[in-house]
């Protein structure tokens, strides 16, 4: 996801969107260690959507203070 795409949303959609990004890195590191998944480099997409989407939080964050 971009990060034009990653301001566009509300607080709560970006938190919605952490927590579901989570639980899914998480099922996608099981299943890889279970039976490898033919592109590995989608768990690191999905950990730098997870970075993307909590520094932008931080960053509305420190702007409202």
């Amino acid at each position: 996801m971009k990060i034009a795409e990653v301001r566009e949303l509300s607080d709560k959609e970006l938190k919605e969107r952490v927590d579901a990004e989570r639980i899914a890195l998480n099922q996608m590191v099981l299943n890889h260690s279970v039976s490898p998944i033919d592109n590995s480099n989608k768990i690191k997409e999905k950990r730098r959507d997870i970075a993307r989407f909590l520094t932008e939080l931080r960053q509305r964050e420190l702007n409202n203070k």
